[in-house]
């Protein structure tokens, strides 16, 4: 018994180094040191950003563990590439890095206005807490603010009519490139909005845009396993074959024909259905990654009787036979010859691109003046906005822009400057463009003059947004060479809202003629973002970190093996 309990004494030693091993401790911060320690990182993430913004905005260079530096004037690039070796600096640095992420994956714009804004609200927030005041109601007051801001950028906001408009927010977010502003003006005018444009890396020295007719649907890969590209995380297939189904695929018996066909073609396969699941995926991707074949499995897009639409249209524009029980098909008793194809599939966890797909010209057109009759004859606004969604993706085809340049590190920022003038055009088009040059938030001021909270503590929250509302203005002229509280008092006396400083030329200008626009989802997606996560960092008390490591001391005397020298006393 006794010497049971001994080797359950040693198992039980045993256990507790290995929780020792496992367990890091912790270190815990409280109240104003620890937001202090959070705001140093936030203010040097917020630093290197700011110098981007504005129209004599710098670069920033970025190095890279392999490859070369990457020069960009990208805020959330710069934001992403930021981490710290003091964990509060870098806790407080990855709450403002999230504020540029949801910026950009929201309105793909607008990354460092809204580092800037969040930057300033957790600032004044932080000595406002100091002072004295109820976090809570700072942030309550806050969100008041945020809320009426949002409302009166909404109530300011033009839609976007016309090329002339659409160049002038493409040349903006482009760094004042008035060339890329009109190559992308061209592109919408050519395509329409409901166009879909890529950018790749070009071949040349020049940037060149090819139109290729094609489809796009919001449905990625439904495994990562089937990703071709790991770099960019994409599926790219030269000339697939197509195979489209309205119902679930369970079993790889099946589909077995279909992949036979494809491997004795030596072709990929790109398979869509309402879901690829159990046996069937398994196998797919066991398959796909022991290289014997390439395939991608997407599901159908949208719901329904949309969902029917859209995947004839699919079939219509690739050749390829809708596989439906609904016209007694099955994939048992169908043949090869309900595959379809096309010149190339691009498939991200997001979306999927189906370019120059082998259909009928003829049959897409009937299909055409189908849905027009559709959006024609339909009561429901819904079924009108999806038909005209999937006419669009019919008729409006691909842009692809290709983008040359000397070196690699050219071509890198370039594409992050034509990315953000698409995202920014998409969002004009989205919800309209107001004045820009931080001019709109600063108009935003006269809906915040009779906003009272229910206390003092949300007065001063309401108060902290009046003043972070006037940091984007004050940085672009600060990165011009200006001083920026003087600018910004001036255009505050103006009667006209759309007047406001041009800091390329250095003068005070009608903005909206001048064609210095931002699209409004771009600056209401920065304010709200910044204020929300900003005005919860202002709410912590407490900030726990894994503690640092203490180096392991290093050991006594010489090398282990290697004692004395003895036995070699008769050299001299």
């Amino acid at each position: 018994m006794h010497s049971v309990s001994k080797n359950l004494f040693k198992k039980s030693r045993g256990i507790t180094k290995l929780s020792q091993a496992f367990f890091a401790s912790k270190d815990i911060r409280f109240g104003t040191e620890a937001r202090a320690l959070m705001l140093q990182g936030a203010d040097d993430l917020a630093d290197a950003v700011q110098v981007t913004l504005g129209p004599r905005g710098r670069n920033v260079i970025i190095d890279s563990t392999f490859g070369n530096p990457k020069i960009t004037k990208d805020g959330v690039t710069v934001a992403k590439s930021i981490e710290f070796a003091d964990r509060y600096h870098n806790m407080g640095a990855s709450l403002i890095k999230q504020v540029a992420n949801q910026a950009n994956d929201k309105a793909g714009d607008g990354t460092t206005t809204a580092t800037v804004l969040a930057r300033a609200i957790y600032k004044e927030g932080c000595k406002s807490v100091a002072a004295g005041m109820n976090p809570m109601d700072l942030r309550r007051g806050v969100q008041l603010a945020v809320n009426a801001v949002a409302d009166h950028l909404s109530s300011i906001s033009t839609p976007v009519s016309g090329k002339e408009a659409i160049q002038n927010v493409a040349t903006i977010s482009a760094n004042n490139d008035k060339h890329i502003g009109e190559l992308i003006a061209t592109i919408f005018d050519k395509i329409g909005r409901e166009g879909t444009i890529t950018v790749q890396d070009g071949k040349t020295l020049d940037v060149e845009v090819e139109y290729v007719e094609g489809i796009k649907f919001d449905r990625g890969f439904i495994s990562p396993y089937f990703v071709t590209d790991t770099k960019n995380q994409k599926v790219e297939m030269e000339n697939p074959l197509m195979l489209l189904v309205d119902k679930k695929v369970s079993t790889i018996q099946s589909i077995l024909k279909y992949l036979e066909h494809a491997s004795q073609q030596q072709k990929p396969i790109l398979i869509i259905a309402e879901d690829v699941e159990s046996e069937a995926l398994a196998t797919l991707v066991i398959n796909k990654l022991r290289g014997g074949l390439r395939v991608c499995a997407v599901k159908a897009p949208g719901f329904g009787d949309n969902r029917k639409a859209t995947m004839q249209d699919i079939s219509i524009s690739t050749g390829a036979t809708l596989v439906s029980q609904d016209i007694g098909m099955t994939l048992e008793d169908s043949g090869i010859e309900v595959l379809g194809t096309a010149k190339k599939v691009i498939v991200t966890k997001d979306d999927t691109i189906i370019l120059d797909g082998q259909g009928s010209k003829e049959d897409i057109a009937e299909r055409v003046e189908a849905i027009k009759q559709d959006i024609l004859n339909t009561t429901s606004e819904y079924a009108r906005e999806k038909a005209q969604e999937r006419l669009g993706k019919l008729t409006g085809g691909v842009a692809v822009i290709k983008v040359g340049g000397s070196s690699e590190v050219e071509v890198s920022e370039l594409k992050d400057r034509i990315d953000d003038a698409l995202c920014a055009t998409r969002a004009a088009i989205d919800e309209g463009i107001v004045p820009g040059g931080g001019v709109a938030l600063l108009n935003s001021l006269k809906a915040l003059k009779e906003l009272k909270g229910e206390n003092f503590d949300q007065n001063i929250g309401i108060k902290i947004i009046k003043e972070a509302i006037k940091m984007p203005a004050k940085i672009i002229c600060n990165n011009a060479g200006f001083e920026g509280s003087v600018v910004v008092d001036k255009i505050q006396q103006e009667e006209n809202p759309n007047v406001g400083f041009d800091a390329h030329t250095g003068e005070y200008t009608d903005l909206i003629e001048r064609g210095i626009i931002d699209p409004t989802k771009v600056v209401r997606t920065a304010i709200i973002d910044s204020a929300g996560i900003a005005s919860l960092m202002i709410t912590s008390e407490a900030m726990i970190v894994e503690e640092k490591e203490a180096a392991p001391p290093a050991p006594a005397g010489g090398a282990p093996g290697m004692g004395g020298m003895g036995g070699m006393g008769g050299m001299f």
